[in-house]
């Protein structure tokens, strides 16, 4: 909802804040998956190193997600919302926690996801099965998923 590219260059300012040499990929335009009738998302990934613990990292996201408007208390679930940070993968750990599970559990099915993701680091492989993100890619049919900005605009 709003303003999405300003949301996200404002956020990936926000994540420099605790992410060394972040990098954001291009923007895409992208068919909802789970709740149809809303409009499209933009979607984009960013990627960088960090000291925060995972936990640590899914409290600063949420902080941002907060700052830029987000209220979860409020919104329909999958619905529109002003900006979500996911946390698809950390290095190459597997974790499993209550509140963030690493990979993202939809991560392989999601080419919202990947798509950007890969965009930033195309040699990727699942943690949990080695596999390169992009042959998973490649087996998903089409998503509605199209570029809309390029990376560094």
């Amino acid at each position: 909802m709003g303003e999405s590219a300003a949301v996200f260059r404002s956020a990936f300012r926000a994540l420099g804040e605790f992410l060394r040499n972040p990098r954001l990929s291009s923007f895409y335009r992208t068919q909802p998956r789970y709740l149809e009738d809303q409009p499209p998302f933009l979607n984009a990934a960013v990627s960088g190193r960090t000291l925060l613990d995972p936990r640590q990292l899914l409290a600063a996201v949420q902080s941002i997600e907060s700052a830029h408007g987000r209220n979860r208390s409020r919104e329909v679930f999958k619905g529109p919302r002003t900006l979500d940070i996911d946390i698809l993968l950390y290095g190459d750990a597997i974790l499993s926690y209550p509140e963030l599970v690493v990979p993202h559990p939809g991560l392989q099915e999601r080419l919202f996801a990947l798509v950007p993701l890969l965009e930033l680091a195309p040699d990727l492989a699942d943690p949990r099965t080695g596999r390169p993100f992009r042959d998973l890619a490649a087996e998903l049919p089409d998503q509605g998923i199209y570029l809309e900005v390029e990376a560094g605009l």
